[in-house]
């Protein structure tokens, strides 16, 4: 079963003389041949330029929370339209959505707008060398936190044995090679890593940056003694925690991965959920630290607290708190996880979910992946070959098997459900046939 790509292929032959991969960000690039373009969303679902429709499990990486054109949330936006967009000034609506965002999370003491979760993370750690007064940072193994030079650094799994730890190189060309002495990675879930690491380097290191739900790898996740623990560390010596929410923010429960893990960050971000889709971002945290932006820190932007993207993310975050929003998207997520693993099951095949039920990772193996360094000893290639089977039969998920499975509210009032496990069976089936003696290995 093919997709009719006609449109989008001759649309990228176009594109590509313009634009860098025919189009505006590196993640949008499938292939010359597979590269596709939208026409337009509503709900759950997309409808691309050759009139193919998908539901949609990506939803921009995460910020369609409540659905594509959301009428409460856009007529919000209009209104932020009618007021005007930037003004090198500010509005009163500034304090209330930081109140609001406040009132949520617990450890938000303080608040400062951005555009995208990648400036979230620059401000965050910006400010928390300032207060720590120490230039170096830890990251856990699979944590992705924006495209700049300092989050740009990654373990290389592709070039590791099995053996001893594997490399830190930078993501991208273009990346200064004398920024790697300021950067430390970790495996996530070892409480006695990091700590042997802070014995030997808190002079040096100002900032802890985690995801306790990893966003870009599987939706793996730390264990809740594990996030106790580096909450206990930091303290002890003396480390800013930051932790990113830039995905699960607003989106695994009201307080996020915070609220589920029993922990206070000192510093943290948001973006993706907290506007469903408009473009809007935030660092939050103690009030001692953030109290120094402004006085010996530099944070700022032209486009900041956009009134467009402020109104929405006003609306957006009303909802999601005073609503049942949240357990209604996580209702819709359990109910998936049973269906896929029904389907799963009747056909002997190993698999385990990872994550949270909004925000969710399905792994070929009974055992869940504890971190990075399991997604690379395991065996992927059945989930690499069944998500194009997948996004033929219109369930639009990432080709790439480290990126979790996103819910939004309008996929359990959009009559999604059935339509999405009639098309995994059918994939399901395909991908066993296409692997052959592979396939059938997998099902045993």
């Amino acid at each position: 079963m093919q997709r009719k790509l006609e449109r989008s292929r001759a649309h990228f032959r176009q594109a590509a003389k313009r634009l860098p991969l025919g189009v505006a960000s590196n993640f949008r690039y499938w292939g010359d041949d597979d590269t596709f373009y939208i026409e337009r969303a509503e709900g759950g679902r997309l409808w691309d330029i050759d009139g193919n429709a998908y539901i949609d499990y990506r939803l921009g990486y995460g910020p369609t929370i409540l659905g594509y054109c959301d009428p409460r949330v856009d007529a919000a936006a209009m209104e932020g339209m009618r007021q005007g967009s930037v003004f090198a000034l500010s509005t009163e609506r500034e304090l209330a959505v930081a109140e609001r965002i406040c009132k949520m999370v617990p450890a938000a003491e303080m608040v400062r707008f951005s555009c995208s979760g990648t400036e979230a993370v620059m401000a965050a750690l910006r400010v928390a060398r300032a207060f720590s007064g120490k230039d170096g940072y830890v990251v856990a193994e699979g944590g992705y936190h924006g495209v700049f030079d300092a989050a740009l650094w990654t373990t290389d799994m592709e070039g590791w044995s099995g053996q001893g730890d594997p490399e830190l190189v930078a993501y991208s060309e273009g990346v200064p090679g004398i920024l790697r002495s300021l950067v430390w990675q970790v495996p996530l879930n070892d409480a006695d890593r990091l700590e042997d690491l802070f014995k030997r380097k808190a002079d040096k290191i100002g900032a802890l940056l985690i995801e306790p739900i990893q966003g870009n790898c599987c939706a793996i996740s730390a264990d809740p003694a594990y996030m106790k623990a580096v909450r206990e560390l930091c303290t002890r010596y003396g480390v800013v925690l930051i932790v990113d929410e830039v995905k699960t923010g607003f989106r695994v429960a009201r307080g996020g991965a915070q609220e589920i893990y029993g922990i206070q960050a000192d510093l943290c971000t948001y973006a993706k959920a907290m506007g469903n889709g408009y473009p809007i971002s935030a660092l939050a945290g103690r009030r001692d630290i953030m109290s120094i932006i402004g006085q010996t820190v530099v944070h700022g932007g032209t486009f900041t607290a956009h009134a467009v993207s402020l109104a929405a993310a006003e609306k957006t975050l009303e909802i999601l708190d005073e609503t049942d929003a949240l357990a209604t998207i996580a209702g819709y997520g359990e109910r998936l996880r049973e269906g896929l693993a029904g389907v799963l099951e009747a056909r002997g095949i190993p698999h385990c979910f990872v994550g949270h039920p909004a925000l969710s990772g399905l792994f070929f193996s009974e055992t869940p992946p504890a971190g990075y360094r399991d997604w690379k000893t395991s065996d992927h290639v059945f989930y690499d070959t069944l998500a194009p089977l997948l996004v033929d039969r219109g369930v639009l998920i990432e080709p790439d098997s480290r990126e979790p499975w996103f819910m939004c509210e309008a996929h359990a009032k959009g009559g999604c459900l059935e339509e999405t496990l009639k098309a995994f069976a059918a994939a399901v089936d395909a991908t066993l046939e296409q692997l052959g003696d592979r396939g059938q290995s997998a099902a045993e």
